[in-house]
């Protein structure tokens, strides 16, 4: 596959105005992008007895959407190159909009998960868009852009998880399914502001400067930041789709476990203002990665040794932990020479790391149901937490994925032409120039 490059990426039609606008979008695609997620856990149990589904089959819930957002996430380049980009993140918004509708509406599993499937195209789309539309117009203000989206994107997660069972205590019978609801109304919001975006005139497809996603398997780093995602994903899955169900069998109240998976996210706000600004600095990237490793494995052996002796204790370690995510998305900015290299390295990364992830929720509900215990779920995050430490210390290697793949496949480049064309996201449509390789991001 391949990426475009419009003529300016420090410029937008609207000017100054466009850019806040683009801005505002990006920042409210974010919030969106977990609370079709994070709304299901607390109310896991009641959803279960709705729809009269077994242990096994709340596994595939919980792992639902980490599918979804894998394969929607593969989809991304061919509607890109099809359409604008703010037409098709307004659509896959309108389309989760319409998924959570369903989902709500559903009287047995084929239909919920039919609509957990619409309700993920926001999500998955925005998950791999994201990064590129950062890089190409906050070129110089990358920490602080994937800092306000991930905080964003965290505040959404935290919003949807703690209101949750409130909202279907509130409801009365079958109150679970006003508390995935509520939530296609700011989905519409933001499919409004990306309506709002302008194109930019003049421009033409008739030719491109492209990247090859298929020959970033040749780049250890590539690789690294892969594996990395994809078991930082898995850890954060299990706590949103598990964590709350097994407090609860711990014995805490339903209310109680929504809100310590809302302190959960909440704990991650602050974290994910901060991180990617740190993360630029090449020096602090491994300590940060050690101290992620250090709370994940804390956080998740107190859980399982004593989840009612201090779980807001545990749940904060964890949240701690989960501060990879945000280090993850500013690395794949600064692993790549180029916003078309970050493009193609993100949906690399985030797709087939999502199909990794997805594993973790699935076994979790496959293991429970066969043994009546939690136990599996911890021997499989802790196994996890090894392959991120190893994963992590490669991807923060100061090294180019670009310069990697040229050594490996002569002739590629950032600037080839292959047949196949993915337009830049947020560019409406790709100019008819080619971008020279960029020097080093600026740390």
């Amino acid at each position: 596959m391949t990426r475009t490059v419009p003529s300016d990426r420090n410029t937008w039609a609207g000017g100054r105005d466009g850019v806040l606008l683009i801005a505002l979008a990006i920042i409210l695609t974010a919030l969106n992008l977990r609370t079709a997620v994070t709304s299901v856990g607390p109310v896991l149990e009641e959803i279960q007895r709705g729809l009269g589904i077994s242990s096994s089959l709340a596994g595939v819930i919980t792992t639902m959407p980490v599918l979804c957002f894998a394969l929607i996430g593969f989809a991304g380049p061919a509607l890109s190159a099809r359409y604008r980009d703010s037409h098709v993140l307004a659509g896959a918004l309108v389309a989760m909009a319409a998924g959570l509708v369903l989902r709500s509406l559903a009287g047995g599993f084929p239909l919920f998960l039919t609509g957990t499937a619409l309700a993920m195209a926001g999500g998955a789309l925005g998950n791999v868009m994201l990064p590129g539309l950062v890089k190409r117009h906050f070129p110089d203000r990358t920490g602080p852009l994937v800092g306000a989206y991930s905080t964003a994107m965290g505040l959404g997660a935290a919003l949807a998880a703690m209101s949750a069972q409130p909202i279907a205590d509130a409801a009365g019978d079958d109150g679970w399914r006003w508390a995935l609801v509520v939530w296609a109304v700011p989905a519409i919001g933001a499919a409004a502001v990306w309506l709002a975006v302008p194109a930019r005139p003049g421009v033409s497809r008739a030719s491109h400067s492209a990247v090859r996603m298929r020959a970033l398997v040749h780049s250890p780093t590539a690789m690294a930041l892969t594996a990395f995602f994809g078991v930082q994903a898995l850890q954060a899955y299990v706590v949103i789709g598990w964590s709350a169900q097994y407090l609860r069998d711990a014995g805490l109240t339903a209310a109680t476990a929504g809100l310590l998976l809302g302190l959960n996210a909440v704990v991650g706000l602050p974290l994910s203002a901060v991180i990617p600004s740190l993360t630029v600095r090449p020096r602090l990237q491994r300590p940060l990665l050690l101290g992620f490793v250090t709370s994940y494995v804390t956080g998740w052996i107190g859980l399982w040794t004593a989840p009612t002796s201090a779980p807001w204790l545990w749940m904060t370690l964890i949240a701690v932990g989960m501060g990879t995510f945000s280090m993850v998305l500013t690395l794949i900015g600064l692993r790549a020479r180029t916003p078309e290299t970050v493009a193609a390295l993100s949906t690399v990364v985030q797709s087939w790391g999502y199909v990794l992830a997805g594993t973790g929720p699935l076994l979790v509900g496959v293991l429970r149901g066969a043994t009546g215990s939690f136990t599996g779920m911890f021997v499989i995050v802790l196994t996890g937490v090894a392959v991120l430490a190893v994963a992590g210390w490669i991807a923060t290697r100061q090294v180019f994925v670009d310069d990697e793949v040229e050594r490996s496949v002569p002739g590629w480049s950032s600037a080839a032409r292959p047949t196949e064309v993915l337009e830049t996201a947020g560019a409406e449509p790709p100019a008819n120039a080619r971008v020279p390789d960029a020097p080093p991001p600026r740390v």
